[in-house]
C-alpha cells in the first residue's frame, strides 16, 4: 500500500461517513505495531467505534490493546472533554462568586460550542505536547466524517483570528475563557498539520460518484489550509472476478467502474490505493489483519440456499407514518448508511399519497437534490446551510438590536456576531423553525451523522432547560423544541443502519442516547441489504452469498432485540436516484398519482 510507505509520525484518515475510515485506521495501526513500531490510535469522531472494532472498552483515556503489542488507543469523548473543560473553568470561581452567577456560567458552558472547543483542545494537545506522546513513534487519527473534520482542522485559524482581534461577548464568555491561554498551542497544531514530513492525510472514499466528489471537495479544502501531503484510498471495491454470472454483482461492478473512470482530475493526481471488498465484517483482529492484504480471501460457493428474509418494506412503514396527517420524521444514524437516500424515499412515498411534504437536511455533506432529481407534486426541498443561516441570523440581529445602537455600539455588536458561537445559535434556530413547521405538514429531515446530530440535540436540551428554569414560577403554557421531539405524535425518529456489526451497534448506542434525552425511536430501517436482494433475485456470487449470510444475524438482532418496528430495504441493481427508483426502493406497489414522476 502506497499510503503506508515511509509513514510519518502523524497520519490522518478522513472522508465521508461510512467509507471505512475506522477500519483502515485500525488496520494501519495494527500493521505498524506488528512491525515493531510504538503506535497510538486516536479517534476524534463524536460517535467513535474504535473500541467496537477491537472488542475493547477504550474510552477517553489511553488504553493498551491487549492482543496487539506496541498498540494503544484513545477515543476523544466530546462529552467527557466538555465536562473536564467546564470543571477547569468553573472550579476557581465556585465558592468565590454567588451561586447564581456560577450557575449562569455553567449554563453558558452547556452548549455544543463548548463541546467542540473542548474536544479540539484535547486534539491539539496530542499534536503539540511532546510529553503526552513521547512514548509513541506514530499517532494515527481516525477522524470524524468530512464536515466535522474540515471544521476541526480549520478551527485553529478561526479561533486564532477571533482571539487576535479581541472579539467575544457574554454568549461566548464561557467557551472562550480557556482559549486565550491556548494561542501558542493552536499555532503549533496548525504548523504540525501543514508539515508534510510530520503529517500525512489519507482521503478514504468508495467507488461511488458521491463519495469521490466529497473526497475531491475535502482535498481542495485541506490543500487550501496547507495540508498538501495527501493520499487517496478507494475502499471496498467489488472484485471483477467475483461479479461473473450474477446480475446484482455485475451491476455493482459496472457502477463502481463507471465512477472510477469518471474520477475527478484532482484525485487522479494523488498517489492512490484500492482495497477490495471483503466477504466478512471488519471487526476483530483477524479481519483487520486481512484488510490491507494484496489478495482477497477465497470464498467458496455456497451449496445451501440462504434462508428467506421476510420483513416489512419501507412503504409499509410509511403507511403508518402517513396516518397522522402531519409531523416531523427524522432519519438518524452513522455516516454512510444511506440516510439521505432513505429520507428522499420516505418523502416521495408521503407525497405520492397526496400529502404536503417538506424534505430538508442538516447534513453538510448531503446531496438531496442529486438523489431526488425533479421534485414531484406536493414535495418541497431545502437545506439547513450553516453559513447561510448564520448570515441570516446576523442580519436579523443587526436589524433589530443594531437599529437602536449608535455607531460605536453597532460596531461592537458586529464584532460579537463574528463569534464562532454564533453559528451554533443560528443552526439551532433554523432547526427549531423546522420543528414548528411540522405542526401543519410532514417535514422529513435527513440529519447529519450521529455525532453532529447529538451535538444539535445538546443545544436543543440546553435551550429547553433554560426555558424551564425561566418559566418555573410562571403559570404560562410553553412548548420547547425538545418537548416536540419527545412527543411521538409530533416526531418519529427512524434509525438507519446497515446489516453489519458496527453500524447496528452504533445505532443501538444512538438509541440509548436518545432514550436518555427522553426521545424514543419509532422504527429502524436496515438499508442496502444483500439478504433482502436475495429474496428478489437468487444470488450466484459466493462473495454476495457470504455477505447475505452475515447479514441475517444482524437483521435478527434488529428485529428481536433493538427495534419496536423495522423495515428492510434491499440493495438494488440500479442506484436509487430519481422518483421512480426511490419508489422501487421503498417497495411501493401502487400506481403513482397522475403527473407524479
Amino acid at each position: 500500500m502506497h499510503f503506508l510507505e515511509q509513514p510519518p509520525r502523524f497520519m490522518f484518515f478522513t472522508g465521508k461517513g461510512g467509507v471505512g475510515k475506522t477500519s483502515i485506521a485500525c488496520a494501519t495501526a495494527v500493521q505498524l505495531a506488528g512491525a515493531g513500531r510504538r503506535v497510538l490510535l486516536v479517534s476524534t469522531d463524536p460517535a467513535s467505534n474504535v473500541g467496537q472494532v477491537f472488542g475493547v472498552n477504550i474510552g477517553n483515556h489511553v488504553t493498551p490493546v491487549p492482543e496487539v503489542a506496541n498498540l494503544s488507543a484513545l477515543e476523544i469523548d466530546p462529552q467527557a472533554a466538555a465536562q473536564a473543560y467546564r470543571d477547569r473553568i468553573v472550579a476557581p470561581v465556585r465558592g468565590v462568586l454567588p451561586e447564581g452567577v456560577v450557575k449562569g456560567i455553567e449554563e453558558q458552558l452547556s452548549g455544543a460550542c463548548t463541546t467542540e472547543i473542548a474536544a479540539f483542545d484535547e486534539f491539539t494537545a496530542l499534536l503539540t505536547d511532546e510529553a503526552l506522546t513521547a512514548d509513541y513513534e506514530h499517532i494515527i487519527f481516525d477522524t470524524a466524517p468530512t464536515g466535522h473534520t474540515i471544521r476541526l482542522l480549520q478551527l485553529p485559524g478561526a479561533w486564532s483570528g477571533f482571539l487576535e482581534e479581541g472579539k467575544g461577548d457574554a454568549s461566548c464568555l464561557g467557551p472562550l475563557a480557556g482559549l486565550a491561554k491556548q494561542r501558542a498551542q493552536y499555532k503549533a497544531a496548525v504548523d504540525a498539520l501543514a508539515n508534510p514530513t510530520r503529517t500525512r492525510l489519507v482521503l478514504v472514499a468508495r467507488a461511488q460518484a458521491s463519495t469521490l466528489r466529497e473526497a475531491e471537495r475535502t482535498h481542495n479544502e485541506l490543500a487550501a489550509i496547507g495540508l498538501s501531503q495527501q493520499h487517496l484510498v478507494i475502499n471496498g471495491v467489488f472484485p471483477a472476478e467475483a461479479a461473473l454470472q450474477d446480475p446484482l454483482a455485475a451491476a455493482i461492478c459496472r457502477r463502481e467502474q463507471a465512477a472510477l473512470a469518471a474520477m475527478p482530475a484532482a484525485l487522479l493526481a494523488l498517489p492512490s490505493d484500492r482495497i477490495a471488498l471483503k466477504p466478512f465484517d471488519l471487526v476483530g483482529l483477524a479481519a483487520l489483519r486481512q484488510l490491507l492484504g494484496a489478495t482477497s480471501p477465497r470464498v467458496e460457493a455456497m451449496l445451501v440456499e440462504l434462508n428467506r428474509v421476510d420483513a416489512p418494506n419501507l412503504s409499509q412503514l410509511v403507511d403508518e407514518i402517513a396516518a397522522d396527517g402531519h409531523g416531523l420524521v427524522m432519519l438518524m444514524g452513522k455516516g454512510g448508511v444511506g440516510k439521505t437516500t432513505l429520507a428522499a424515499a420516505v418523502a416521495v412515498e408521503l407525497a405520492h399519497r397526496g400529502l404536503s411534504v417538506h424534505l430538508t437536511t442538516s447534513d453538510p455533506a448531503a446531496h438531496l437534490a442529486e438523489t431526488l432529481g425533479d421534485a414531484p407534486p406536493h414535495l418541497s426541498v431545502s437545506r439547513i446551510d450553516p453559513h447561510a443561516v448564520t448570515e441570516q441570523y446576523r442580519a436579523q440581529v443587526l436589524a433589530s438590536k443594531g437599529a437602536r445602537l449608535d455607531a460605536a455600539g453597532r460596531a461592537l455588536l458586529e464584532e460579537d456576531l463574528r463569534s464562532p458561537c454564533t453559528e451554533e445559535i443560528a443552526v439551532f434556530q433554523a432547526f427549531s423553525r423546522i420543528i414548528r413547521e411540522a405542526g401543519t405538514r410532514f417535514v422529513v429531515m435527513d440529519t447529519a451523522p450521529t455525532g453532529h446530530t447529538l451535538l444539535l440535540l445538546d443545544a436543543t436540551g440546553a435551550y429547553h432547560r433554560d426555558i424551564v428554569r425561566q418559566m418555573a414560577d410562571s403559570q404560562a403554557h410553553f412548548v420547547t423544541p425538545m418537548m416536540r421531539l419527545q412527543d411521538p405524535k409530533q416526531t418519529k425518529v427512524l434509525l438507519v443502519t446497515l446489516a453489519e456489526t458496527t453500524p447496528v451497534l452504533e445505532a443501538a448506542n444512538l438509541q440509548a442516547d436518545l432514550r436518555r434525552a427522553g426521545i424514543e425511536p419509532w422504527a429502524w430501517i436496515v438499508n442496502n441489504s444483500v439478504a433482502a436482494s436475495a429474496a428478489l433475485t437468487p444470488l450466484t456470487s459466493p462473495l454476495l452469498q457470504q455477505r447475505a449470510r452475515n447479514e441475517q444475524v444482524e437483521i435478527t438482532a434488529v428485529a428481536s432485540r433493538h427495534a419496536r418496528r423495522y423495515a428492510l430495504v434491499p440493495l438494488l441493481q440500479e442506484e436509487p436516484v430519481g422518483v421512480q427508483r426511490l419508489m422501487l426502493l421503498a417497495g411501493a406497489a401502487s400506481t403513482p398519482n397522475p403527473g407524479f414522476n
